[in-house]
Formats: structure tokens, C-alpha cells, sequence
């Protein structure tokens, strides 16, 4: 796990005070509040109400268009397709419109793209297809927003086309008798952050005339969609979410319902966290791994039987979407391994033969996590080069990508995330292209972000009926993080068959355990008598009638480092490796004397090599984060002079009986002369 900055919430606490007494709220309610910057009256009012919430469909841009049009072919029995994505957000938008037009006797032909074969949105093949089939108007949800061409031929063939995106808006929009998405520039709608099965929502709401009427009915989809797109969780998404948590909990359709069935989830109170990370992956993996018509049928489904058999399909298919994603990911950590200096890129690039496709997402997500950078996982038959790609917040994806658009075949997404397209021909000037973006912003470090501290003695089960008020959590409404600071290891015990561990601190008088998942005693940086910080979640854990708080370790950290001091000190290293320009000053601050090269190499010596992360080497040697850049050099030079050697992310002694000479290292040579220059 990369080193992330911690920032922790600065709180008003006379203004958490008086919220308190205006809302009659728990003091602490009202701290987190306003940890998370939510201190106006109206939207505090909001947070708390189950009233209303639902606003005027119509202030959506087009939308009155789109409404005249479905109409019309209702009216007229045409036949509709309704043309939708593969991911949960695409195929709950399209179950809801399909479910909506067949109440009201349309003739549907629903239509998701094959991922692999078709990739996203709206393509000539199937227009053209639909056209055969007698489809007189296609309505996209989820997708449309950037096919100009394909609007093109949609309207040669005769057809008509009604677009429903939530996707950026380029600097046109396609042809279409109607666009409805709220990022347009001339859209007026207030709320602007509808996942796709939002914006298809609103659409319906306009349709049938009753806002509260298609809540009752499509709630569901509308939140296992929303939460699925990590669309923030605020406003409009909030209201319909927490409506949504309650129906999903209250019995729903056949198919959500076995859904839940194999998710394991059945008898659980259901929230956003395990609509995310049980429902929502299920979903998702048929249309990565098979075809996400297969999700579409099971949501739409009304037997019970026949329900169960695809669930049990789409769960074999989420084990299967499991095993290849971890095998493309150990393969891309091993092209570090095989190329470390690699690391030290502002934005990595990994690119492999054939990948799978569908799960490269996936991928990207966890190796930000690993290298707190910005990752592009890139799957390449030889031919076409296809790629997905994760960030870090204040760095912007779309903005980089689009930096390199005269070399892509297409693009698209958000901030945080993006896909692409390329001849693998372009997959050089690609990668260095992306670079060159990379070096005209100011890289921003990644960032883990505390609601408050908290102390040890404070936890208690009545903090979790605070926390519970908060609910649904959700982007732009995070579960609550909090900082335990100074905390002493008093104890580590494996559990799990050894593949996680229940770690055991002191502060004070006040005692408490913790949980640490995927983290085996043997990759643990820290010993019994370390002082640490901790970043936790708290959740409620009942048995036998008694609640108890389980704390689960998100992050760790040694107490009295600087994570300021640390990451630029590291950045640094990674300035100096890529040779980028040094100024005299930088050059000089990381070069290292005789001692300190000494100091380094007795150390590693002495502890049989180190396996961890260089934060806690710094601080093991004394340092408070600021030596990084410097100890990392050492342990360069010692390479160099082959005293040491790297396996992976391992430094090992080598040839400790080496009689060597610092001058003859080429990365002395090079900062030396450096730090000569004027």
C-alpha cells in the first residue's frame, strides 16, 4: 500500500455546538458534519429529511423532447430500442426503461454491447441491426453523449435517436432529436451528478407524470446503479438512495432478490456498503467475463426459478472475473519487479498481451492503491490497443488522455477514470505523450482524508448509532475515517488461516483491538512497542442480542514521521532517476556522506535485508520522513557498488566482503556534479 498524505478535517466546533442545538442532534452528528463541510441549514435539513427530494424532471435539458418523442412511438406501437452500457449503472438504466415502456405496452427490443467484441456505446453493426429488426427509435442510456458518427448514421437509416448519458460533454453534442444529460452547458437542472440510471430515472419520472410513483416503483435499480458508478451520494442521489436502501431491505424483484441469494447477503440488513461490494460486483462481472445480457435478463426476470439459475450463472461469473483479475494484476506488479525504475514515472503504464479487457478497470484500481499513482492498464492484441485507467484526486484523467486524442481511436470518462482506445502502433508515442502531460502539472500526492481524531477511550457502541444516522454512505458521503494517534503495538495474533491479523494497542488506560485484512504477520513493517497512528472504520458488530464496535485498520503509519516531508523527499528520488533537470541545491541535499552510506548499509546488513516500505526504514534510522530521498540513494549507490541487490521491492545483502570506493558509483558521480554546477 502506497504512503498517502494524512489530512485531517479542520472542525468549527462552536459551529458543530450550535448545530447540535439547532437539530437536536448528537454533538458528534454534528462534528462530522462539519468535517465534511456540510454546515448550511437548508442542506443540513435535507441530510435528515425522508421528505421530498425528488426535483422537477423537466428542468433537465431536451427532456420535454424526449418525452414527446417516446410518446409518439407509443402511440404509434413502434418499435423501441432501448440501448444501454454493460456495467451496473448501464444495465439497471436499461432494465428500469425496459421495465417502465413494457407496463405501457411498448414494443422493446432491449440491446447491450458485447464489451470485448463491441466495446461501449452505440455502434454501426448494431444500429444496423436494429434497423433490420424494425426499430424506429433508439433510446441510450448510459452512452450516447460522444457518438457523432453513429447519430449520423442513425438518422440515414431512418431511425431516430434520444439520448440519455451522465458521461462529460465534448464541445458538441450529436445529432438527436433529444440529449438529455445534466453536464451540458446549457442544461438548468440544479442537480448535476446523476449516474446514468439517474438520468433514465428522470426520464420516467417525466414519462409517467408522478416523481413519487416511479420511486416506489424503480427505486431498487436506481440505487444498486447509482452506488455501482460512485456517483456522489448527496442531493437528489441521497434522497432516492436511502428510499432505495429500504425497498432493496423490504423484498424486491425475483431477481434482485436471488441476487442477494448468492451474494450471501439474504439475511443481512442491506446498506450502501453491501450493495457496493456484494450486488454490484456480481453485475458487473457478467459483462466483463460473458455478456451483460445475461445481468439485463436476470433483473428483469419474474420467475423465481428461472431467476435463480442466472444468479447462479452471474455468480460463477464474479469467482471467474476474481481469478483473472488477480492474474493480470500479480502480471503487472511483476513488470515492476522486472523494471523498477519504472516506479519512479509520474503516471505508470502497464500494457500486456490480450488481457482481459473487462477487468482492467479493476486492475487499475488496485495498482493506484499499491503505487499511490496514477495507473493505465492496457490490454494489446497486436492490432488495437485498449486501455483503462484509474487516478488520484487533482489528477485529471480526461484531461490527460485527451492530451494524446490525435493518437486514439476513442475516448471517454471522468476524472477519476477513463477508457481508450488505440492502433497498437501508437502505443509508444501513447505512454510518452502521457508523460509529457504528466510534466506540465503539478502532480499531486495522494491523499487520505480523516474525518476527526478520535481517542481510544471514546469508542463505544453508542457511536454507532451516530454513524448509522449518517447513512447511506457513498462518494461525497464517505463512511467516517478516523485517526487513532500515538496508539503502542501491544500484540499480533494471525487469524483467518494466517492471511489477516487482530493487532491489539494501548493508549493510556484505554485498550482495543483491531482488525488488519489481507496482511500476513510476515509483511507486517511493524513490531510489538511501536508507536503508531491508525486510520479506522468503525462498524457495528451484533451477536447474540449484544452490539459490539468491530475496528477495522484501513491504514497505518509510524507516529512522528512527516508525510509532507516524506512523499517530496520521494519525489525527489524519483526527479533525480528519471534525470529529469536537478538544481544545484536538490542535488546537494541528496547526496549522501561516507556515514550515512555506512549508517544504511550496517543496518540492512545487521537485519538480514528489508522487505517493507522506505517510510518505515526512514524511520527506523532515525529520521522523521525527510531522509527518504537520501536513504533511497544509499541504497542505490549500494547496488551500484554490488554490495546490495533488489528482488522486487526486497533489498538484500550480496557481497558484503566487497571492498568498494564511492567514487566509483556513476549516481555519486552524477549528484556531485550536479551540486558543483552554478
Amino acid at each position: 500500500m502506497s504512503r498517502k498524505k494524512w489530512v485531517v478535517s479542520e472542525i468549527d466546533k462552536a459551529l458543530a455546538c450550535n448545530i447540535a442545538d439547532e437539530f437536536e442532534i448528537d454533538p458528534f452528528a454534528a462534528l462530522l458534519l462539519v468535517s465534511r463541510g456540510i454546515t448550511d441549514y437548508d442542506e443540513i435539513a435535507d441530510f435528515f429529511s425522508d421528505e421530498g427530494g425528488l426535483s422537477d424532471p423537466f428542468t433537465l435539458k431536451d427532456m420535454d423532447k424526449a418525452v414527446e418523442r417516446i410518446e409518439l412511438a407509443l402511440d404509434r406501437d413502434e418499435k423501441i430500442a432501448v440501448y444501454g452500457d454493460y456495467d451496473a449503472d448501464g444495465v439497471t438504466a436499461t432494465t428500469l426503461l425496459c421495465e417502465y415502456l413494457q407496463m405501457n405496452g411498448a414494443d422493446v427490443v432491449p440491446y447491450i454491447p458485447d464489451r470485448n467484441s463491441e466495446g461501449y456505446g452505440l455502434n454501426n453493426e448494431a444500429i444496423r441491426s436494429l434497423c433490420e429488426m424494425g426499430v424506429s427509435l433508439i433510446v441510450t442510456v448510459d452512452n450516447g453523449i460522444s457518438a457523432h458518427g453513429e447519430a449520423q448514421y442513425i438518422k440515414e437509416l431512418g431511425m431516430d435517436l434520444v439520448i440519455t448519458d451522465h458521461h462529460k460533454v465534448g464541445e458538441t453534442i450529436p445529432e438527436a432529436v433529444a440529449v438529455v444529460n445534466p453536464h451540458r452547458a446549457d442544461c438548468p437542472s440544479a442537480f448535476k451528478h446523476f449516474a446514468g440510471v439517474g438520468v433514465a430515472f428522470k426520464l420516467v419520472c417525466a414519462l409517467c407524470g408522478d416523481g413519487d410513483q416511479a420511486l416506489s416503483m424503480f427505486a431498487d435499480l436506481v440505487t444498486i446503479g447509482t452506488i455501482g458508478d460512485i456517483v456522489s451520494l448527496t442531493g437528489e442521489n441521497r434522497f432516492i438512495v436511502k428510499y432505495g436502501i429500504k425497498m432493496l431491505n423490504n423484498g424486491t424483484s425475483p431477481g434482485i432478490e436471488q441476487l442477494k441469494k448468492v451474494a450471501g447477503v439474504s439475511e443481512k440488513l442491506l446498506n450502501c456498503s453491501t450493495v457496493a461490494f456484494s450486488l454490484v460486483p456480481r453485475i458487473n462481472a457478467i459483462g466483463r467475463t460473458g455478456h451483460a445480457s445475461r445481468a439485463l435478463e436476470l433483473l428483469l426476470s419474474e420467475d423465481f426459478g428461472r431467476a435463480e439459475d442466472i444468479a447462479a450463472e452471474v455468480d460463477s461469473a464474479n469467482a471467474k472475473r476474481q481469478d483473472i483479475e488477480k492474474e493480470i494484476t500479480l502480471q503487472a506488479q511483476k513488470q515492476i519487479e522486472q523494471n523498477p525504475e519504472k516506479l519512479n514515472n509520474r503516471v505508470l503504464i502497464f500494457s500486456g498481451e490480450n488481457w482481459h479487457g473487462g477487468v482492467i478497470g479493476i486492475v487499475a484500481a488496485r495498482l493506484v492503491q499499491k503505487y499511490g499513482k496514477p495507473c493505465l492498464v492496457i490490454t494489446d492484441d497486436g492490432k488495437e490497443a485498449k486501455g483503462s485507467a484509474r487516478s488520484i484526486d487533482g489528477f485529471s484523467l480526461y484531461e490527460c488522455i485527451s492530451s494524446a486524442k490525435d493518437l486514439l481511436t476513442h475516448y471517454g470518462g471522468h476524472t477519476l477514470a477513463a477508457g481508450f482506445g488505440m492502433e497498437s502502433s501508437n502505443l509508444p508515442l501513447f505512454e510518452k505523450a502521457v508523460e509529457d502531460y504528466a510534466k506540465t502539472v503539478d502532480m499531486p500526492f495522494p491523499k487520505l482524508e480523516l474525518d476527526c481524531r478520535l481517542r481510544p477511550d471514546f469508542i463505544n457502541s453508542d457511536i454507532l448509532n451516530v454513524i448509522d444516522a449518517l447513512e447511506p454512505f457513498g462518494a461525497g458521503n464517505p463512511q467516517p475515517l478516523f485517526g487513532l494517534f500515538g496508539m503502542s503495538l501491544t500484540g499480533i495474533q494471525p487469524i483467518g488461516g494466517g492471511k489477516h491479523l487482530r493487532l491489539s494497542f494501548r493508549k493510556g488506560n484505554a485498550n482495543i483491538t483491531g482488525l488488519l485484512f489481507g496482511v500476513t504477520e510476515k509483511e507486517l513493517p511493524y513490531v510489538i512497542g511501536d508507536t503508531l497512528d491508525l486510520a479506522v472504520r468503525l462498524e457495528r458488530n451484533e451477536y447474540m442480542g449484544q452490539v459490539k464496535v468491530s475496528i477495522y485498520i484501513k491504514e497505518m503509519r509510524m507516529s512522528g514521521t512527516d508525510d509532507e516531508l516524506y512523499l517530496k523527499s520521494k519525489r525527489l528520488y524519483e526527479k533525480i532517476m528519471r534525470r529529469d533537470r536537478l538544481t544545484e541545491k536538490e542535488a546537494r541535499f541528496a547526496l549522501p556522506d561516507r556515514q550515512q552510506v555506512a549508517n544504511i548499509f550496517r543496518f540492512i546488513r545487521d537485519s538480514g535485508g528489508w522487505y517493507f516500505d522506505t517510510d518505515v526504514l526512514c524511520y527506523r534510522l532515525g529520521g522523521d520522513g525527510s531522509n527518504a530521498c537520501k536513504v533511497l540513494v544509499c541504497i542505490d549507490v549500494l547496488c551500484e557498488l554490488g554490495i546490495f541487490r533488489k528482488e522486487g521491492e526486497a533489498v538484500l545483502p550480496f557481497n558484503l566482503q566487497n571492498k568498494v570506493d564511492l567514487e566509483d558509483s556513476a549516481l555519486m558521480q552524477y549528484l556531485k556534479q550536479v551540486g558543483k554546477e552554478s
